[in-house]
């Protein structure tokens, strides 16, 4: 079987009641939902499971967004965000600027602070710990969720360290957890293509078993809508739930929605439907990770709210300020009140409950 293969539907109803009861489907199982399942059967499926498991709760986190650097050695096609060393718009903050950044912000209820940047190379093990440490004392109540795979295995390169020394290092200075970032999509034809200078998929799944071994939680994603198939899709979600069984260390799992804009990919990005049918496969086939989000920077306010209704239960945070996907053309805003947020879940039928970045719920 594979993306191209016509499908009837006679057997999509009964995967579909299989799921719904908690009955793990296949990944073939999976192929044939996303090909052939009616797009209103796939939701509401994944909608009964996610109200099994959420009820009406949607789950918002008063955030923030750090980039601390553009400057990276890595040229993925798809990405608007990096920069390469002295070239127009690349920047580097410095600890006390990131700090005096936080500070700017003047708000004392932030939970979440999220850091991903480049692969800069004149930034060494040292800026990272001085950077976390930073952070803790200026936002001492927020949990820190920072820096992906492809961060953690820039450093254990350039230091010539394994990555558990650097994950260790990074987690007796305040690391919470990491983002999922930097997965894109694992097949290895694919990546040659999207991103041939980044690490493999195989490292990237390594680097957070290695992470979820020594107590250190996970989000994982997947960026969809450039040249991937529903083979890649449905094999990339096979590979998360494979390390799930073994480590259970994945929180939240997030759909990227491919951004066309200002890079040389020239893709053309996912519609509203495929976005719906990849949010309820993925609630349907990932049965052992709690959380699916509807990132709404990289979705668009209308679309996250619709997610919801397609087995969705996170529609993340405030972010303030969010630059990669906005760098690659969303036109979303770049961030939200906390009352935007709550408005929205609400306008979208569904109950607006403040989360940690562990997802324990602030009621």
């Amino acid at each position: 079987m594979n993306a191209t293969t016509p499908l009837h539907g006679d057997d999509t109803a009964a995967i579909l009641d299989k799921a719904r009861s908690g009955i793990r489907i296949s990944p073939d199982e999976a192929l044939i939902l996303a090909l052939s399942a009616p797009l209103h059967d796939l939701c509401a499926a994944a909608m009964d499971v996610r109200l099994a498991r959420h009820g009406k709760d949607a789950y918002y986190v008063h955030n923030v967004h750090i980039n601390f650097t553009n400057v990276c050695v890595n040229a993925c096609r798809f990405c608007a965000f990096s920069k390469t060393k002295g070239a127009p718009g690349a920047r580097t903050l410095s600890v006390d600027e990131i700090v005096a950044e936080l500070a700017g912000r003047g708000e004392a209820r932030i939970r979440e602070i999220h850091v991903v940047g480049g692969l800069n190379p004149e930034l060494g093990l040292e800026y990272y710990v001085a950077m976390l440490r930073g952070i803790a004392k200026q936002c001492p109540k927020a949990g820190i969720k920072a820096f992906t795979a492809v961060e953690v295995a820039h450093l254990a390169d350039v230091r010539g360290v394994s990555e558990f020394e650097i994950l260790a290092t990074l987690k007796d200075a305040g690391l919470m957890m990491l983002p999922g970032g930097g997965a894109e999509v694992f097949s290895p034809a694919l990546r040659q293509k999207l991103c041939p200078e980044k690490i493999s998929g195989e490292r990237w799944l390594q680097i957070h078993a290695t992470a979820h071994g020594m107590g250190l939680p996970t989000n994982a994603t997947m960026l969809f809508g450039h040249i991937e198939n529903w083979s890649d899709r449905v094999a990339h979600l096979s590979a998360l739930r494979d390390l799930q069984d073994l480590t259970a260390g994945f929180t939240c799992f997030i759909p990227l929605a491919y951004q066309p804009g200002n890079n040389v990919l020239g893709a053309r990005g996912p519609d509203g439907l495929t976005v719906l049918r990849v949010m309820a496969l993925s609630r349907l086939f990932l049965d052992n990770i709690p959380h699916l989000k509807a990132y709404w920077v990289m979705l668009g306010i209308k679309t996250a709210q619709m997610a919801l209704w397609a087995g969705a239960d996170d529609f993340d945070g405030t972010i303030i300020e969010e630059r990669i996907g906005h760098d690659a053309g969303a036109d979303s805003p770049k961030g939200l009140t906390l009352a935007d947020l709550r408005h929205a879940i609400e306008a979208a039928g569904m109950i607006p409950v403040e989360r940690t970045p562990d997802f324990q719920p602030i009621r």
